[in-house]
């Protein structure tokens, strides 16, 4: 490698000059024309554009429609929302559908692999846009493990099992708890899915829509079986007397609570937008695809929501079986809990399979930024699938499901996703409203600030459990006031010529408060993974990425240098030699050459 990693002595020189370059490239700003340079100069092929809209949707669909409503629809229901864990359902939606509006139009912009990594880095600079790709990333690998752990839980109750039943695994004596239990169907499991990944991206959506119908389809009888057999009472009178009921057994705040919890089922419409390198006319299908495919989910949620609660009162409802639990009690009934372990399993593998669609294309960005080796964003030249940062994620997240144990991972997710929500909301308002060069950022930055501090002080005051109604109603007040004020003052730099988020900056506020709330109701032990992680990253940054960017940066100035001088030398030798005076008549009138050899001075 040349730069600063030809050799140890220079490596060691360039870590002397670590604070000099952190200060040029943390706030460094690509330029979205040079992100399909980058496609060309660091993947060698192109992806292919051959996603239509309703392949978009389907993938947003199969993204969502996974693991996530069949365990975290019991626990919500239970501890947090009782039956308003409908409504719990409805206000997670909002959120995500805010969130998935602001990706759109970052795609439409920019319709190239890489997501909020791509959006960041053209709006905050490579830091911030290595920092939260990195940490989704981790994500990513974390919830598949999961997901697939999961996998071999739900498929054993197709065969008569329960979700406890370890037959299917392996014990490993010689390791920890929690670690003992080797998975060997979640391998295999993603393994294949690897395999189809690689080989074209089209066929892994027909491989999803396919799947995806036969789901849907055991989700509507999900969704029927709870209406017919369900009891309206349930809504509102608890299984035991002690126990607090009505719809809204824990209050208001027990509605956000549980809409934190059942968040994790709407993530997967951001791995669609990472996809827009190979959608056709994403002015038109990513929109359809990404807003379609959320809303779609967001009513299936709240009936699915619906018929559990009918089923059985909510505090009866198996936090961490929910469905298949509940129609094993209903007489005559117990075949479905088998039929909704399959329903569970199709989930499961379209939910991956999108998953691990996008985290390949995420990886794959990152590389062709230089923040992590090059070697990663290669695209295959026959599949047109970057098919090295596919291999290798499928790899870890195996290694990963191999060895951990389903309740470990679920306590080490969701926090990055819902910091990229966050970010990408900021960072869609920073783009409309500054234009470098042009433009006074100040306004805008603090704007962001005072609204990001505004919105944690509502939670703040939520999550203690201030009684007086008053001062949390001011809370809330503060940010739309701030939103207004803004609106009203700071002009807008910069409309959209194809298709832009509506009611801005309104819309991409209030997915920075939602996302904010919801960030309050994470768990302990996901914000020390969080910061764990971020320190790892920031000192990967340090000791690699800062220097192979700062190398990268040189080796663009030198191109351009060698292009410049190329078309100076060019130039002058179109020009007519500085010895030849014209001569208004003559022998050498409109002969360059007889002129030439003629008069010389």
């Amino acid at each position: 490698m040349q730069g600063s990693f030809s050799s140890l002595a220079t490596y060691g020189r360039s870590l002397l000059n670590t604070p000099e370059r952190l200060r040029e490239r943390v706030l460094a700003v690509c330029p979205i024309e040079e992100l399909s340079t980058e496609t060309k100069a660091k993947s060698g092929a192109e992806m292919r554009r051959k996603l239509l809209w309703y392949d978009v949707l389907a993938l947003g669909v199969g993204g969502m429609v996974g693991a996530g409503i069949f365990v975290s629809t019991g626990s919500a229901a239970r501890l947090y929302s009782g039956p308003s864990v409908i409504l719990a359902y409805i206000v997670a939606g909002i959120s995500s559908l805010l969130s998935a509006i602001c990706y759109t139009e970052f795609g439409v912009q920019m319709p190239a692999a890489g997501g909020a990594f791509s959006y960041l880095r053209t709006t905050f600079g490579e830091f911030a846009a290595y920092l939260t790709g990195v940490n989704l990333m981790m994500e990513y690998v974390l919830s598949n493990a999961a997901v697939a752990r999961s996998f071999t839980s739900y498929f054993a109750t197709v065969f008569g099992g329960d979700q406890t039943d370890h037959t299917w695994l392996v014990k490993a004596p010689g390791l920890s708890p929690g670690y003992n239990m080797l998975d060997f169907p979640a391998v295999g499991v993603l393994m294949i899915l690897t395999f189809c990944i690689c080989c074209s991206t089209k066929d892994s959506s027909i491989l999803n829509i396919v799947v995806t119908l036969f789901h849907l389809v055991l989700v509507i009888f999900i969704i029927i079986g709870g209406f017919l057999k369900g009891n309206a009472e349930n809504f509102t009178s608890p299984g035991k007397p002690s126990n607090p009921g009505g719809f809204f057994p824990f209050g208001v705040r027990g509605v956000f609570n549980g809409a934190a919890i059942v968040y994790f089922s709407y993530i997967g419409y951001d791995a669609v937008a990472t996809l827009a390198e190979e959608i056709k006319e994403p002015a038109k299908n990513l929109p359809l695809g990404v807003s379609g495919s959320v809303i779609i989910v967001s009513v299936l949620y709240c009936l699915m929501a619906a018929s559990i609660c009918m089923l059985l009162p909510y505090d009866l409802i198996d936090a961490g079986a929910p469905f298949s639990t509940a129609f094993k009690q209903i007489s005559g009934w117990k075949w479905a809990s088998n039929l909704v372990g399959l329903g569970a399993s199709m989930g499961i593998i379209t939910s991956l399979l999108v998953a691990m669609l996008g985290q390949a294309r995420y990886l794959c960005v990152i590389g062709r930024a230089h923040v992590i080796p090059c070697w990663f964003a290669r695209i295959h030249p026959r599949t047109g699938t970057p098919i090295h940062a596919t291999v290798f994620l499928g790899l870890c997240t195996a290694f990963v499901a191999f060895f951990t144990e389903l309740d470990v991972l679920l306590n080490l997710i969701s926090i990055g996703t819902l910091f990229v929500f966050y970010m990408v909301a900021n960072a869609l308002i920073f783009h409309r409203y500054v234009v470098v060069g042009a433009t006074d950022p100040r306004p805008t930055i603090i704007f962001l600030i005072l609204l990001s501090v505004s919105s944690a002080s509502f939670v703040l005051v939520w999550q203690i459990g201030y009684d007086m109604w008053w001062v949390l109603a001011l809370c809330g007040a503060i940010p739309i006031c701030i939103t207004t004020i803004f609106w009203l003052i700071v002009p807008m730099a910069y409309h959209p010529n194809e298709w832009g988020a509506p009611c801005m900056p309104g819309l991409a506020a209030a997915s920075i408060f939602l996302n904010v709330l919801l960030l309050g109701s994470v768990d302990k032990k996901s914000y020390e993974r969080f910061g764990i992680w971020s320190g790892v990253a920031i000192s990967f940054y340090m000791v690699y990425s800062v220097h192979a960017t700062h190398d990268a940066q040189l080796a663009i100035h030198e191109e351009r240098g060698r292009v410049k001088a190329d078309q100076e030398i060019q130039s002058e030798a179109l020009k007519p030699p500085k010895s030849c005076v014209k001569q208004p008549s003559g022998p050498c009138d409109g002969n360059a050459d007889i002129c030439s050899a003629l008069v010389i001075q």
